[in-house]
C-alpha cells in the first residue's frame, strides 16, 4: 500500500487548521486516515505547528512520501533533516508567547486608568491646548509690567497720608 502524509483540511470556510496524517494515496483528501501524527494552523502568528516526532520518523521511515506542504513543515520542525541524517536537526520552529493571565492584565489595565489625567477628554483640543498652556504658564510681558506698578505706590502709599498718596501717582502717570 502507497502511504502518504498529508494535511487533512479542517475548520471553517475562511478560518482553516490541519491536521497532518498518514493515509493511503488513493482515499480523499478528508477521507479515512492512518494515523494523525501532528496539527498546524496557519491562522495564528505565528504559526501553530506540532509534530509527533516519533511517529513522522517512523512513516518516513517505512516509506509513507510527504506532501511538499507536509515536508516543508517537517523541515521547519527539524524532523526531516533527522530523516535525512542533515545538518540542522533542531529546527527553526517559533513558538508563540505564552498569553497573559486574565487578572494581570485586569491590574495593569486599572494601573493605567489611574494614571490617566482627571480632566476632561485624554486628548485635548487644539484651543483647548493653548488655553491650558496659558493658564500654566502666564505670559512674560505681563510680568515686567506688574512690577513696575507696584514698586512706585507701595512706598508712596506707606510713608504718606492718602492724599499725599494720589499726587505722586498721578505725577507718575503724567509723565
Amino acid at each position: 500500500m502507497a502511504t502518504k502524509i498529508r494535511l487533512m483540511r479542517m475548520g471553517k470556510i475562511r478560518t482553516p487548521y490541519y491536521r497532518i496524517v498518514v493515509t493511503d494515496s488513493r482515499k480523499a483528501r478528508n477521507g479515512l486516515s492512518i494515523e494523525e501524527i501532528g496539527r498546524y494552523s496557519p491562522s495564528q502568528e505565528p504559526s501553530f505547528i506540532q509534530v509527533n516526532s516519533e511517529r513522522a520518523l517512523y512513516w518516513l521511515g517505512v516509506g509513507a512520501l510527504p506532501t511538499p506542504a507536509v515536508e516543508a513543515i517537517l523541515k521547519i520542525t527539524g524532523d526531516w533533516q533527522k530523516h535525512k541524517d542533515l545538518p540542522g536537526k533542531e529546527g527553526t520552529l517559533r513558538h508563540a508567547a505564552p498569553p497573559v493571565h486574565k487578572s494581570v492584565a485586569y491590574e495593569a489595565a486599572v494601573k493605567g486608568a489611574m494614571n490617566e489625567p482627571k480632566e476632561g477628554a485624554t486628548t485635548l483640543k487644539k484651543k483647548a491646548q493653548e488655553k491650558l498652556a496659558a493658564k500654566s504658564a502666564p505670559a512674560v510681558e505681563e510680568t515686567p509690567v506688574v512690577e513696575a506698578v507696584v514698586e512706585t505706590p507701595v512706598e508712596a502709599v506707606v510713608e504718606s497720608t492718602p492724599e499725599v498718596a494720589a499726587e505722586p501717582a498721578a505725577e507718575t502717570v503724567a509723565e
